[in-house]
């Protein structure tokens, strides 16, 4: 097998090479081993010019970098210069005899990247090779922190490294540390959100808050397309305003769906026990055409204990964000519910970040809004990966016009690359907090001065002075005739200049700043 490496190519597997190169690492061995793998975001190839080029989807290095065209070779250079990828690891750990892992691990059994890939081995197949203890030697780290997100972790005596991985063998989405991503963990986003409020009183927060969590509350259901009634978004309101307070849990997120839900009866209640897809039918046959498939029912409890773990072990251990980002994303893969999964997922965002302590107290950032108004790129986001695991899913659709998947996947919602999701989720929780909250915020403090400037000047009932700031504010500054003729007819032209002088110093020149 180690003579199928590819040679120079300009396109490989569909994908323009900046320049002819040789397809190096996990690419490699994908091509090389014919692995039921997504290929990995960025590919590494050698260049033939001794300089380094990246562009979008490739990094070529120099010839110097170039690995054996070996097994052995291809799996040192991936872990040297791309990282862990465990669903390319376990798929080819699948195709791969054992003995001949056992072999390349033992030529070198105490190399730092034979003692990864051991433990590597170990803990994706859930079986021991045939290889004895390291009794002494320095212990490695499983992933490299320099490239991906890791945590502390604990110590393998047996193959003398430090199980540095996020998660467990049931769910283990990796985050890589790009440039984007270091840019934006180098921002205290919950230091300006403390900032922001830090000046203003509590009241007005309060009221910021409360609005705050309105707007998120209505955006959720927005993003799935609902007009829901009012009864409902309160509800939904109200359990978002509880996140963070109970552990995550299967029956916490059963009992979530049931706020969702309501009393819907054509909706079962529960993790699913029949197959599930996004996407649409075809209207003449009702056949399912597909955009994502979910989890296979019978995987569904593995993975949401899988993720339940991933949860509790990088608590305060790696960046709020990046851990919310990971297991919301995680789960809307997954998709374990026959609905309801969209507001879940949105809400294990809030409760991750609440339960860190990263939102002002009492406060829900509007994170659903911030992706209602991203909506394509975050409609892009989730479809990227969704159409990657595709190809590798086989399915058949069933009589009631659902979809049976025929293989095992579970892997592919066990192990992904969780990067673009924490890149984007950041990005969100930057709006929320460097424009929504300022502004909603600077919006609440502006109306207070308004209406105290009108209450100082007539006896006015809240209601009606709110009723006075709409007319205004939807005329362009100016109260209409019809409302002056009507509505406000007691108020003397002076008076009503004196409001709008008012409210276009406090709403129209605030904006125009």
């Amino acid at each position: 097998m180690d003579n199928n490496f590819s040679g120079p190519v300009t396109v490989f597997h569909g994908f323009l090479l900046p320049e002819e190169a040789i397809p190096v690492g996990y690419v490699a061995l994908i091509d090389a081993y014919q692995l039921p793998a997504p290929f990995p975001r960025l590919k590494m190839a050698i260049g033939s010019k001794h300089r380094i080029l990246k562009s979008t989807e490739w990094h070529l290095l120099t010839p110097r970098h170039r690995p054996e065209e070996t097994l052995m070779g291809h799996l040192e250079f991936a872990l040297k210069y791309e990282g862990i990828d465990l669903c390319i690891l376990k798929k080819l750990f699948e195709v791969i005899d054992r003995r001949t892992i056992e072999t390349i691990i033992l030529d070198t059994i105490t190399g730092s990247y034979s003692r990864r890939i051991w433990f590597l081995y170990e803990w994706l197949m859930g079986t021991f090779l045939d290889i004895p203890d390291i009794k002494k030697g320095n212990y490695v780290l499983v992933v490299n922190p320099k490239q991906q997100v890791t945590i502390e972790g604990e110590r393998s005596k047996r193959h003398r490294v430090v199980n540095n991985l996020l998660g467990t063998p049931d769910f283990c989405p990796m985050i890589r540390k790009t440039e984007e991503l270091e840019e934006v963990l180098m921002i205290d986003l919950k230091g300006k959100a403390l900032q922001v409020i830090s000046d203003i009183p509590k009241d007005v927060v309060a009221r910021a808050a409360a609005f705050l969590l309105l707007k998120d509350s209505k955006a959720s259901f927005s993003i799935e397309n609902e007009s829901p009634s009012h009864d409902r978004i309160q509800r939904w309101g109200n359990a978002l305003r509880e996140a963070g307070k109970s552990p995550l849990s299967k029956e916490e997120l059963i009992r979530l769906q049931h706020i969702v839900i309501g009393s819907r009866g054509f909706v079962k209640i529960g993790f699913r026990d029949d197959g599930g897809f996004i996407g649409e039918h075809d209207r003449e046959t009702g056949t399912p055409i597909v955009e994502h498939i979910s989890a296979r029912y019978e995987d569904i409890d593995s993975l949401i204990s899988g993720l339940i773990a991933y949860n509790n072990r990088v608590f305060h251990q790696i960046d709020p964000i990046v851990a919310a980002a990971a297991i919301a994303f995680g789960f809307v893969i997954i998709h374990p519910f026959s609905d309801g999964n969209g507001r879940i997922h949105r809400y294990l965002i809030h409760h991750i970040l609440a339960k860190y302590g990263y939102n002002p107290p009492g406060m829900i950032f509007p994170i659903s809004s911030a992706m209602l108004l991203r909506i394509e790129e975050y409609a892009s986001v989730l479809k990227n990966y969704s159409q990657s695991i595709l190809p590798f899913i086989r399915w058949e659709p069933t009589e009631d016009h659902n979809v049976r998947v025929l293989n095992s996947t579970i892997d592919y919602y066990r192990y992904f690359d969780a990067t673009p999701y924490a890149e984007f989720l950041y990005h969100c929780v930057q709006q929320t907090i460097e424009q929504d909250l300022p502004k909603e915020t600077q919006f609440l403090m502006n109306y207070d001065r308004f209406r105290e400037t009108v209450q100082d000047s007539v006896e006015m009932p809240d209601s009606m002075v709110f009723l006075l700031y709409s007319f205004i504010s939807q005329n362009e500054g100016k109260l209409s005739k019809r409302a002056r003729e009507k509505e406000f007819l007691q108020l003397t032209t002076e008076e009503i200049e004196h409001f709008e002088a008012v409210y276009n110093r406090l709403f129209i020149a605030d904006t125009v700043e």
